[in-house]
């Protein structure tokens, strides 16, 4: 489908699709670990319910997190319970706050209790990827927009030559202007780079030279920004386009982009690592703060413009 001007519409181009992809990615990641924490939070919540008494008594170490709760109920009867903390325990007996159920006394807790953990763990775990999920979602909106809004401006015919700047493991394509005053226009890769002459004359919206974001037709799609224009030439290793086109089967498909891509999550398992250290939760939070960083490594990496060729 193509717009009055030839053009492909939004949602079949390139760059559009890999950047729903991924943030239909980190969506489904945030929307797993949601659902995984709002059940433990139940289970916590409930496992709280009834424990409406609340007395002073004693607790002392049974060795590692467990420790044993002793109190007195009112009616004079001596009570006890095994709980087990989530901090480090007393090394000898203290007094302490001991809320537990009256008709149930070996449900109690005292201050630091595992129970108590587990439920801000949860809570925190609903929090965190509702946050990041919004953040998605408001980035693709604001991207839409501003990425849409240069082709509103009239069009220019220029002269460019497609160059590729690798920066550590990203690649990234850029319009590199003939005219002097050089400029470098980021562009989301789409497969009619692959074939792109250089030097080549394109329709630009915008002048490069004043504009902070240029959007550059070509016959049957649009290079949509990446980034801000740029007045001095990107950092990292660069390799221009080939004079002559490559073959059309020869362009890079979305399966190539994720082979790509994925060089960008090597660090999550590192940083899901620390993660579940800092928060003593296991191999359940290595995995949450792994995949949550992993989909979030690759969103970035499209909003960027990776290119895979």
């Amino acid at each position: 489908m193509a717009d009055s001007q030839g053009r492909a519409h939004p949602l079949r181009v390139r760059a559009a699709r890999h950047i729903a992809a991924t943030s239909a990615l980190v969506l489904a990641v945030c929307a797993a670990i949601g659902a995984v924490s709002l059940s433990s939070y139940r289970d916590t919540d409930a496992s709280l319910a009834g424990l409406t008494e609340v007395v002073q008594g004693t607790v002392t170490p049974l060795g590692g997190a467990l420790v044993r709760a002793d109190w007195t109920d009112p009616a004079g009867a001596r009570l006890s319970a095994e709980i087990a903390l989530a901090v480090s325990p007393p090394e000898t007996e203290v007094p302490a706050a001991i809320a537990y159920d009256p008709s149930d006394p070996r449900r109690a807790v005292v201050p630091g209790a595992q129970v108590f953990a587990d439920a801000d763990r949860a809570f925190g775990g609903m929090v965190f990827t509702g946050l990041i999920a919004a953040l998605v979602l408001l980035t693709a909106l604001w991207l839409a927009v501003t990425r849409s809004l240069p082709l509103r401006r009239p069009t220019a015919s220029l002269a460019v030559r497609r160059v590729r700047f690798q920066r550590g493991l990203l690649t990234r394509s850029y319009l590199e202007t003939e005219s002097t005053p050089r400029r470098w226009i980021p562009v989301h890769f789409d497969p009619a780079l692959h074939t792109l002459p250089s030097p080549t004359t394109v329709q630009v919206h915008g002048d490069p030279r004043r504009s902070r974001l240029v959007a550059v037709t070509l016959p049957g799609t649009v290079l949509y920004p990446s980034g801000p224009v740029r007045m001095s030439e990107p950092p990292g290793r660069r390799t221009d386009n080939a004079a002559e086109p490559d073959a059309p089967e020869s362009t890079p498909g979305l399966a190539r982009q994720v082979r790509v891509d994925a060089p960008a999550t090597l660090t999550a398992p590192l940083v899901g690592l620390f993660w579940s250290f800092i928060d003593n939760s296991g191999f359940t939070g290595w995995l949450a703060a792994t995949g949550v960083t992993a989909s979030l490594a690759l969103w970035l990496w499209s909003i960027r413009g990776s290119d895979p060729s």
